[in-house]
């Protein structure tokens, strides 16, 4: 990759990265699946939309749009029966699938259907699918993608920035090398997972002078694994450690009011048998947090006063700039309607000013 000066100056901004109005359809979670008992209703607003999710005598979560379409009253003051949602009002009832089963005063219920978003269930969390169908599996650990996994809540905080920039911290090669110095040089090689996931890999050998690296090498002499992978600009999950112990972490996020970032940590390990397994996998998950830590106690801060703008994007910023125009090439839906974006056709024509994140892109 040539470059003709170290810096480029761009004044195109992206459509969708760090956009408060905008966000990538996809998988975001929704609230924590022990939040939600059997027989209980709970209204949630998540990405701008009200929105009420119960779970039923089966212990399936169930997603609705927040009001019921006779009167508009909110449905988190019903109540569950058995598979089934009643609004309080005037008693109105409707299955799983949002379609009116019953009206009280009627003989018949209505033909009528409540916004069903389709829900699941996985690291303890109830996610929600923005759009119609889902077109890509709960976001997922590559590494651990056909593995039985455990995994716990880490911490849980709310930043002033956007979810897209917290996210690339864990892609910042020039943060790391200059910064932290915790593995090694840090140098990034990107692959598509699918449309809506793209993964990091460093492709650099541990260096010697690296902190951990001279804690742990009398006991380990190969280098150590590091790399990311991120779901619709909204969760990342980060794998390293030694090839026999990799350590898991997600970072799930969602957008919320004023361009900020609701931030939940997911710890996450493979699966080991028996009570010696469970004693060990909880060992790993604590040794994850720690880790965890180390790297959040210093930058939160930064994450509540930046003001981002890329304004002089250099070679050590390669990773960054793909992400973002991996973003940019998602189906993108609008703050508060979850309605498709409708962009304007730009002009063919280019100024030379607008093409820094082209010269970036491999």
């Amino acid at each position: 990759m040539n470059f003709n000066s170290q810096n480029i100056n761009s004044n195109r901004k992206p459509k969708i990265f760090n956009n408060p109005e905008r966000f990538i359809e996809g998988w975001y979670w929704a609230m924590p699946a022990g939040d939600l008992q059997v027989g209980e209703v709970k209204a949630v607003n998540l990405l701008g939309r009200e929105l009420v999710i119960y779970r039923g005598k089966d212990r399936q979560a169930v997603t609705f749009d927040a009001y019921c379409p006779h009167m508009g009253a909110h449905l988190a003051e019903g109540k569950v029966e058995g598979n089934e949602l009643r609004c309080f009002f005037h008693y109105w009832k409707f299955d799983g699938g949002g379609f009116c089963v019953d009206v009280p005063c009627l003989d018949e219920p209505l033909s009528i259907k409540l916004k069903a978003w389709p829900t699941a269930e996985k690291y303890g969390m109830i996610w929600v699918w923005t759009g119609e169908v889902p077109l890509q599996p709960l976001p997922f650990v590559p590494e651990l993608e056909h593995q039985e996994y455990r995994s716990i809540f880490g911490s849980r905080f709310l930043t002033n920035c956007h979810p897209h920039v917290v996210l690339i911290n864990t892609i910042d090669a020039q943060h790391f090398n200059t910064v932290h110095k915790f593995l090694s040089e840090i140098v990034f090689e990107k692959q598509d997972l699918n449309q809506n996931a793209i993964i990091f890999k460093n492709i650099t050998p541990s260096s010697e002078d690296a902190l951990l690296i001279k804690l742990i090498r009398p006991f380990y002499k190969n280098s150590l694994a590091y790399h990311v992978c991120y779901w619709y600009g909204s969760i990342g999950t980060a794998t390293f450690g030694p090839d026999f112990c990799h350590l898991h972490m997600m970072f799930a996020l969602r957008l919320v009011p004023g361009g900020k970032a609701e931030i939940q940590s997911i710890l996450v390990t493979k699966k080991h048998r028996g009570l010696f397994g469970w004693v060990y996998d909880r060992f790993l998950l604590g040794i994850t947090q720690i880790v965890g830590r180390y790297f959040l106690k210093d930058d939160i801060n930064i994450f509540r006063t930046i003001k981002f703008d890329l304004k002089t994007p250099i070679k050590a910023d390669q990773s960054i700039v793909q992400f973002i125009n991996h973003l940019e090439k998602q189906t993108s839906l609008d703050w508060g309607t979850w309605q498709q974006t409708r962009f304007v056709r730009e002009e063919e024509g280019r100024d030379g000013r607008d093409k820094w994140r082209d010269a970036l892109n491999d």
